[in-house]
């Protein structure tokens, strides 16, 4: 399949706070929070959603096309990119501009706090599926420069090409309206749970009308619960995904994109819902054992045992033994 994935490129600094936030958090001053938190170390990763769905699909034997804005400290990263299998052809570097930047503190409950800064991301909106010379199969509209993230879907709808809406940190940002719009005709939508909550009281739609809204299936992502779609006739069937067990829990950054990159393999596949959901879970802890979005290794012949340890038999581990050499 022809994949372009859409989001943000962005340095990851990562930092942890030995304790909660929640215990410096006093309710009757939540009017006017000003707090600082002393963090006891700090990581640089390469990050951004786009390449952190792209990376882990490679892994999973897509080479998946990367549309987005970097700035100019890029090219060492579209080097580490173009080695591990993702296609940064489509990738434009803006002059005089740095990539885009991601600030997220983690503290012993997994709780985060995170700020980004925009940087090259402004330009996203650019950029356009018109410019593609070969059909584009399937697409994911992350979170991205606001304009682009209206841009994109409504160029798709307009050429016939089936996508996934992804707006995740971006509902906070993102105008009633232009949520709508996206949700409106898109092929799926996925979030976590606390953002379709958001998204909700963000548009004014119910649950139903939401499900009504998109053509094929609603995914909502829930921590360690897993995850539930619901797909079908008027999107009314629920499925059940169970999360897979983490040998160890390091880092959830990224956690999100490594679950949509291992959907959007199920997807390629031509899999059942419920078989593209555990693609995603077994993707999914790969990164939160790992201190990184794209800190992680597999290759498809021990992501199939580790499937198959979780899940056991069934259509995915029938169609990957197929591509394990």
């Amino acid at each position: 399949m022809h994949i372009v994935i859409t989001g943000s490129i962005a340095f990851d600094y990562l930092m942890h706070f030995p304790g909660n936030f929640l215990d410096h958090v006093k309710p009757e001053r939540i009017q006017k929070l000003s707090l600082s938190f002393l963090v006891d170390d700090m990581v640089k990763q390469r990050g951004g959603c786009a390449p952190n769905i792209a990376y882990t699909l490679a892994l999973l034997g897509e080479r998946p096309v990367v549309m987005a804005t970097a700035g100019e400290d890029f090219p060492a990263y579209r080097a580490w990119l173009e080695d591990h299998g993702v296609d940064t052809s489509s990738i434009r570097e803006i002059p005089n501009v740095f990539t885009a930047s991601f600030f997220v503190t983690t503290d012993e409950s997994l709780n985060q706090i995170a700020s980004f800064y925009t940087g090259a991301m402004a330009y996203a909106k650019v950029l356009s599926f018109h410019d593609f010379e070969t059909p584009v199969d399937l697409t994911i509209v992350s979170p991205n420069d606001p304009e682009a993230m209206d841009k994109y879907p409504e160029e798709c709808r307009a050429l016939g090409i089936p996508y996934i809406y992804d707006p995740s940190q971006q509902v906070v940002r993102a105008t009633a309206a232009s949520l709508r719009q996206g949700v409106v005709g898109a092929d799926i939508l996925i979030v976590n749970d606390y953002e379709y909550e958001l998204l909700k009281d963000r548009t004014g739609m119910s649950a139903s009308a939401i499900r009504q809204a998109v053509k094929r299936a609603v995914v909502v992502t829930l921590g360690e619960e897993g995850a539930v779609i619901w797909a079908g006739e008027d999107r009314e069937e629920e499925i059940r995904i169970p999360s897979a067990t983490p040998a160890r829990i390091a880092d959830p950054t990224g956690v999100g994109d490594a679950f949509r990159a291992g959907f959007i393999k199920g997807l390629a596949l031509g899999l059942p819902w419920a078989a593209c959901g555990r693609l995603g879970s077994v993707a999914a802890v790969y990164v939160l054992e790992t201190k990184g979005p794209q800190a992680h290794q597999f290759t498809l012949q021990t992501f199939l045992t580790r499937y198959q340890a979780a899940f056991g038999e069934d259509e995915a581990t029938e169609a990957l033994t197929a591509f394990v050499v």
